[in-house]
């Protein structure tokens, strides 16, 4: 089933966790929906799993399992944020696609057991323990970085090319805002202006993802 749809002229669109794509993922024939889903989320999955202490290749294979399960289940999940969130949703089931692999890996070791007791050691330091919040921290943080991309995305796409350009040279990669203005042909007096009205737009994009019960 095809779909025009072009996330360039539907700045809602960008919403992570918007309720418009969940009610579409439902639909496993809409392949652009679940390109979009995947195109969000993998970066935030593999990383929570590689910060978990999971190899690249294992890490991998949780991004694949957990968007088949999320394929699975989606026809389960209703959206209301007062109930539960979808993202408190999709890490329940990353963190057990994550867990599976820690389960495997113990069995692993204990068919095959070391015989450096250091090295033992070092591989059981990076296994993520069941019963902590490590897990949780980990999603928390990568969620934040996941939402602020997202919101960096959209204004980008509000602003003048060379406004964003110049935000980005000064506040994100820290460039003196005198090599800013010399090297985008404006003042720095200008210069100075967009970065604080570019990062007021992100700070109002940030808090109206967060109220949306992402």
């Amino acid at each position: 089933m095809s779909r025009n749809h072009d996330p360039a002229d539907c700045p809602e669109d960008l919403i992570p966790t918007r309720s418009s794509l969940l009610s579409r993922l439902k639909d496993w024939e809409d392949n652009e929906s679940w390109r979009d889903f995947f195109d969000t989320y993998w970066k935030l999955i593999y990383s929570a799993a590689r910060k978990a202490g999971l190899s690249g290749a294992e890490a991998e294979d949780v991004v694949q399992e957990t968007v088949l399960t999320v394929a699975r289940k989606i026809q389960e999940f209703r959206y209301d944020p007062a109930v539960g969130s979808f993202k408190a949703w999709l890490l329940h089931t990353t963190r057990w696609r994550i867990l599976d692999y820690v389960r495997r890996r113990k069995r692993s070791q204990k068919d095959n057991p070391i015989e450096d007791d250091s090295r033992r050691t070092e591989i059981m330091e990076q296994v993520p323990d069941p019963a902590s919040e490590r897990i949780e921290q980990v999603w928390e943080a990568e969620w934040e970085q996941n939402l602020l991309d997202a919101a960096m995305l959209r204004i980008k796409r509000q602003v003048k090319p060379k406004h964003y350009q110049a935000y980005e040279l000064y506040a994100l990669k820290g460039w003196p805002p005198v090599k800013v203005a010399a090297t985008l042909g404006v003042n720095v007096a200008l210069v100075h202006l967009i970065k604080h009205r570019v990062g007021n737009l992100v700070k109002k994009e940030v808090r109206r993802l967060q109220e949306r019960g992402v």
